[in-house]
């Protein structure tokens, strides 16, 4: 592992948990939260299954505890919150000049919603160029005046900003990185994904025959990362290693995977490349597994033309947060570092029937066992597939 970054600080907020504990210990007791919507109005409240986050904005700010602007969405209230805790961890109490990678697929749609009434009512545009820039206003709540970016490749997003921050590092750009993903639920997604009949009436069930489609969430995952050279004359302790990174495109179609699910293939072949990894040292695949019929069923068959006979334990988290776009690898990056830290492959939720092509089943129940590196898959729209390697410290 001589290129591998230290990981020194991890936060979150999902519907399981509002931060990384809380989220170990649902994890661990099986429970999920994914429940009928309640927090946004329309023909979709108290109706449609999702993993929404149970504070409110104002909630949020509070548990902030600091003041943030009138124009801040929901997905920087997240973000900033999963932040904090990573650089608590780190043992950083200010921002400053550490850069900062945001991956988001909405950013701050909730916001852009509440104009739309306006527009409808004058036919005249409310001109706000602060409204939907999450890294801007996330850097601002952090006080950081360091480099800040955002990385929107749909479902992939946080991957690539973890990927582009270790790239920071890598080159000699910067010592630390603070980097994750944040995605809020709003009308747009849900409507949206409504639309390409892609919401499952009933609870998630990845990799299962029998699974009808995917259940939303929201919620934010970070990291703070920092090159093996700038750790050397500190005891900051270390929570493990992101060893490798990759970003591949099959190029097939603006929403779906090829059938020989090449994008993927390549993802994660290129990280076990980067990671000097032969695939039988690879013990648990946290998947991208949204439980729609076309994901499944691709991620399964890469994941078997790359393993072969050697295919290790696999299961998707979704089951317990729903599917968080943009956010989904920051938060599973940190599920692939918890199941290093305590050796656990956290079970597949509501898994029963094994699927036909490819006949591959996810784990249905925890499982102990020695995990030293641990591959974390995301998927997104427009075939941008990502993959991440986490190895034990």
């Amino acid at each position: 592992m001589k290129n591998a970054i230290a990981v020194t600080g991890m936060g979150m907020i999902t519907a399981i948990g509002n931060d990384v504990a809380q989220n170990y210990h649902s994890l661990l007791q099986k429970q999920h939260g994914i429940k009928p919507l309640q927090h946004i109005s329309g023909k979709h409240q108290h109706h449609t299954l999702v993993g929404e986050v149970s504070l409110t904005n104002e909630a949020l700010i509070e548990k902030l505890g600091t003041e943030v602007p009138d124009y801040c969405s929901r997905t920087s209230l997240l973000a900033a919150i999963a932040a904090k805790e990573a650089m608590s961890q780190a043992g950083i109490t200010a921002a400053a000049d550490m850069p900062i990678v945001l991956g988001t697929s909405v950013a701050g749609m909730d916001i852009f919603e509440q104009h739309f009434p306006h527009l409808q009512q004058t036919g005249t545009l409310i001109q706000r160029r602060d409204v939907g820039d999450s890294s801007a206003i996330l850097a601002k709540i952090l006080g950081s005046n360091g480099y800040v970016t955002a990385i929107s490749t749909a479902c992939s997003s946080a991957a690539n900003a973890i990927g582009f921050g270790a790239r920071l590092l890598r080159s000699g750009r910067a010592d630390r990185v603070l980097v994750g993903g944040s995605d809020a639920l709003s009308k747009f997604t849900i409507n949206g994904f409504d639309s390409l009949m892609l919401l499952s009436d009933q609870l998630n069930r990845p990799f299962d025959s029998n699974r009808k489609g995917l259940n939303l969430g929201e919620g934010a995952g970070f990291l703070v990362l920092e090159s093996t050279r700038s750790l050397k004359n500190t005891k900051k302790p270390i929570l493990g290693y992101l060893n490798a990174f990759s970003n591949a495109n099959d190029a097939f179609h603006q929403t779906s995977t090829s059938d020989n699910a090449e994008g993927a293939y390549l993802a994660m072949q290129e990280a076990l490349k980067m990671a000097e990894l032969i695939p039988s040292e690879i013990d648990y695949i946290n998947a991208h597994g949204t439980a729609t019929e076309n994901n499944d069923r691709t991620e399964a068959t890469a994941i078997q033309r790359l393993f072969n006979d050697t295919i290790p334990p696999f299961s998707s988290t979704k089951s317990y947060t729903g599917h968080t776009l943009g956010a989904s690898a920051g938060i599973e990056a940190i599920y692939a570092l918890l199941a290093i830290q305590h050796q656990l492959a956290f079970a597949n939720l509501r898994f029963e029937n094994t699927m036909e092509q490819p006949a591959l089943p996810p784990l249905a129940e925890h499982q102990r066992m020695d995990i030293r590196h641990v591959l974390s898959n995301s998927f997104g729209f427009g075939g941008n597939c990502s993959s991440l390697i986490f190895s034990h410290a």
